[in-house]
């Protein structure tokens, strides 16, 4: 098939190759073949398998985008009694707070500035603070300003105090190397349509197995997604509880050959060639940077609008998007800024092609890229 391959430089779905896009075109099968309940099981595993888990970890899948997975890991660890710590540097940490307010699960918003990374020592004070806290939760990489937090330093201070430390690595897992065991992390989340280069609608958590069959005594939330309701289905079954995104699974298994083909090194590399570039391209347009250097994730650029009142992101978002180039709008509070983006299967090449096309649509508007 003739497929138009766009670059996708938004924080995802993102580029994803032919192969992955065809995997989806299958002989209809019902979910519940115990055919298709091996594939899931062998999926599992190796959701466990790219972040360095052993037999201590699990996965259990979800159908749905990346903020199902926030919700799940909330409403299924918290303790009768207990608190939430959410360390919020950003966007979707707050949404993390959003999601314990519609519950009305206690919890603590420990808000920090949104273009660093989570102070540590500011966690440990919060958690000396109040001794009914249980769930320590944050996010890997902001991906709204392409902050990458600590994820180690906060998971020790939070297993110091006796936490569970969930992380949101939707932006992160299989693309910035993760050592689930040696980064302290319990749960991390996901989503296919990232990372892993496949098509929307299969999220996941990767997890302590002790810790999923405790959370059974807890107070159930939600039934659909209830963690250990999901995981306890698939032990029994092999199945998804609900329907299954059956065409995103196989989608996504050809997703994990191409990972592993690849392998993890070689795709960090690839992306932080594709950040390098990134980098290069926009400095030597005159562009600045919302975020520091040292601050950032090595896979979003937050880039500050030039300050030239012809300056319009629709017009230059359409002009490249006309061409095959996505970008962004910006997610850093009131900041005005676009976001260009590292992820899927794209490689420095289409970046050097990109920045010819994003000058040329300069040239078109008569935008001067400067600053006051």
């Amino acid at each position: 098939m003739n497929i138009k391959r766009n670059v996708l430089l938004n924080p995802g779905p993102a580029t994803t190759t032919d192969t992955v896009k065809l995997a989806q075109v299958v002989p209809d099968i019902c979910p519940r073949e115990r055919e298709f309940a091996g594939l899931m099981k062998n999926l599992r595993r190796d959701l466990v398998r790219i972040v360095h888990g052993d037999e201590r970890y699990t996965s259990v899948l979800f159908c749905g985008s990346g903020t199902m997975n926030i919700d799940v890991c909330l409403n299924s660890l918290l303790p009768a009694g207990k608190r939430i710590l959410v360390a919020n540097n950003g966007a979707y940490s707050a949404r993390a707070v959003e999601i314990c307010e519609a519950y009305g699960m206690p919890h603590v918003n420990l808000k920090q500035p949104i273009e660093a990374p989570i102070d540590v020592a500011a966690v440990e004070a919060a958690l000396a603070a109040d001794p009914d806290i249980a769930v320590v939760y944050t996010t890997h990489h902001e991906t709204g300003s392409g902050v990458l937090n600590p994820i180690r330093e906060i998971g020790a201070s939070a297993h110091a105090h006796g936490c569970t430390f969930v992380v949101d690595t939707t932006s992160t897992y299989a693309m910035r190397p993760i050592d689930i065991i040696d980064d302290n992390v319990d749960f991390l989340m996901a989503s296919a349509q990232k990372g892993l280069q496949s098509m929307t609608g299969l999220s996941f958590v990767v997890g302590r197995e002790d810790k999923i069959r405790e959370s059974a005594s807890f107070p159930k939330r939600s039934y659909y997604c209830n963690l250990f309701l999901q995981y306890d289905y698939f032990e029994k079954t092999g199945e998804m509880h609900f329907t299954p995104p059956v065409q995103t699974i196989y989608a996504t298994i050809q997703a994990l050959k191409e990972y592993f083909a690849e392998g993890e090194a070689g795709k960090w590399a690839r992306h932080t060639r594709v950040f390098e570039a990134l980098h290069k391209g926009l400095a030597e347009l005159g562009f600045r940077n919302l975020i520091k250097r040292e601050y950032q994730s090595g896979l979003v650029v937050s880039v500050c609008y030039p300050d030239d009142p012809n300056w319009s992101f629709e017009k230059v978002h359409d002009y490249c998007y006309e061409r095959g180039f996505t970008i962004y709008p910006g997610k850093v509070g009131s900041a005005k800024t676009f976001r260009l983006c590292a992820l899927g299967q794209i490689d420095a090449p289409d970046i050097v092609e990109f920045f010819k096309v994003l000058k040329s649509a300069l040239e078109e508007y008569k935008i001067e890229v400067r600053y006051a």
